[in-house]
């Protein structure tokens, strides 16, 4: 991939809510004798909560000539490459990517630039069909978004073809009336002939502007369709600066990179209605950053199962979130977990203003 960006995302100075907790924290356990990843800190050493990036600023962009600038929706059923393709897109990674279905609960926008154009990519989670309210949340959100966007991309994994899921997304589509693209994605999975088969099939379906054959994780012919988004949007003033890769806070992007490790980690394992909450985030006066967060979930099982046999499954997910938020951030991370028990928190409103959700009426 040749579009390597480094940047930053949004401010990571939202305050961070504040809950009556009921359980007690749990911090992984020590050996004995084993040395200690909790340092000391003196209230000296640390500065108030910080911003490292500055506020959205309309207008920013390319001192010369004239810019383009719009909103772009990725759309597609779960598991279709949405994560990685806006990750490809951007040239560094905004979304969190797992084998696991519907891994994307909020709305991700990834900035990409290319030329003069800034392009907002606004990665939806998968569209499938709800049971419970938390998923009903999340399909209204990403249809909300595609109504709202300038430009519609379905992405599609060549290698399941057609199916129900697919089916069901290209009706309501046909009654967005915004220039759209066709995706195929994962296309080294599959021969060339039974593409060009895949995409006259949907095409029958649905007209598309365009038809695009990618593989967002190798990156073949990613810079087409970056190509194609720059050229459709409209003329208009960039709204974020150029180095900023995403509006999503820092919080919210280190959350979920804890999250996505959970998914690495535990696989099955892992109840799909747990979340992670960054409690706060403090840089200290040596450069580096001091995160603590929370891993809720429903019931004292699956606390025990993301602690893992003597704290060993949590211990390597705040290993391997740590080491890639220092990264991303190029600084000394020091990262504190913690798991509770938080009974019924997909029904609890505020959980989903915090995503950026609508909380649906009804059971």
């Amino acid at each position: 991939m040749t579009n390597t960006r480094r940047g930053t995302a949004g401010p990571a100075d939202t305050p961070a809510p504040k809950h009556p907790e009921t359980e007690e924290e749990i911090a992984p356990p020590r050996a004995p004798g084993a040395p200690s990843e909790v340092e000391d800190f003196d209230d000296d050493d640390f500065e108030d909560d910080a911003a490292p990036a500055p506020e959205p600023t309309p207008g920013a962009g390319p001192a010369t000539g004239p810019t383009r600038c719009g909103f772009v929706a990725l759309l597609g059923a779960p598991n279709a490459g949405k994560s990685t393709l806006t990750n490809a897109l951007v040239g560094t990674k905004v979304s969190i990517v797992s084998h696991k279905v519907q891994t994307t609960r909020s709305i991700v926008r990834g900035i990409a630039i290319e030329g003069a154009s800034q392009v907002i990519l606004v990665d939806t989670p998968g569209i499938f069909a709800p049971k419970r309210r938390l998923e009903r949340a999340m399909v209204t959100s990403a249809w909300t978004h595609a109504a709202d966007a300038d430009v519609i991309a379905l992405l599609v994994d060549a290698k399941r073809g057609v199916d129900e899921e697919i089916e069901a997304l290209l009706k309501p589509l046909a009654d967005i009336r915004k220039p759209r693209a066709l995706i195929l994605n994962k296309i080294d999975l599959i021969r060339r002939d039974s593409l060009l088969a895949l995409a006259a099939q949907i095409n029958t379906h649905l007209p598309f502007d365009r038809v695009f054959m990618v593989s967002a994780l190798t990156g073949d012919g990613v810079d087409d369709v970056r190509h194609w988004f720059a050229e459709t949007v409209q003329p208009g003033p960039w709204l974020y600066p150029e180095d900023q890769i995403s509006d999503a806070p820092m919080r919210m992007l280190a959350a979920e990179i804890t999250r996505e490790k959970m998914f690495m980690r535990l696989h099955d394992e892992l109840p799909y209605r747990s979340t992670v909450e960054t409690e706060s985030w403090k840089e200290l006066r040596d450069g580096s950053v001091r995160i603590e967060q929370t891993i809720y979930v429903e019931r004292e099982s699956q606390r025990k199962i993301a602690l893992g046999k003597g704290g060993q499954a949590i211990k390597t997910i705040s290993s391997e979130s740590r080491a890639e938020l220092a990264a991303i951030l190029e600084v000394p991370v020091h990262l504190f977990l913690f798991v509770k028990v938080r009974e019924n928190w997909a029904n609890d409103p505020e959980r989903y203003r915090e995503m950026g959700l609508e909380f649906p009426k009804g059971g």
